[in-house]
């Protein structure tokens, strides 16, 4: 199991710009982790998707985010800082529910943003969870656009 020192060091590199040496460490530690790292697994997911070269590899890495995220309770994350995991289930519906939708997923998606506005009541009243209810906001017109096709 790679530390968490890795971990962000490799999203570090990914957010910083250098997409191919972030996808080259966050896939090194994704190879590092055990099946029992779901907070390492789920954070390391979520960032190789946004990487994917490709929609459906993107989506596929977005629904290992969810599957990892299930097994995450609040104390696997306070090593990087994140107090609530229940506050990521917006985004990660969101971010599933965009990919669907790209794929002409609409069901998928409808869902998928669904699951998402269920749980809006978790997020946080600042910069990040104003974004993820924009997102959600955004995503349910997207998505009534869709089914007026």
């Amino acid at each position: 199991m790679p530390g968490w020192d890795e971990v962000v060091a490799a999203v570090g590199l990914a957010l910083g710009g250098d997409r191919e040496e972030g996808l080259r460490a966050l896939t090194a530690c994704w190879e590092a982790t055990e099946e029992s790292d779901h907070a390492q697994r789920c954070v390391i997911a979520h960032y190789l998707a946004d990487l994917q070269p490709t929609l459906d590899d993107e989506v596929g890495w977005d629904r290992t985010v969810l599957t990892e995220y299930a097994e995450v309770a609040d104390a696997d994350l306070a090593p990087v800082g994140i107090t609530s995991a229940a506050a990521m289930a917006p985004s990660l519906h969101l971010n599933l529910g965009d990919g669907y939708l790209r794929q002409g997923r609409v069901a998928d998606a409808e869902t998928q943003l669904a699951e998402g506005l269920q749980v809006l009541d978790v997020l946080p009243a600042d910069g990040y969870g104003t974004m993820v209810r924009g997102g959600l906001e955004r995503l349910r017109s997207r998505v009534q656009e869709a089914r007026n096709r």
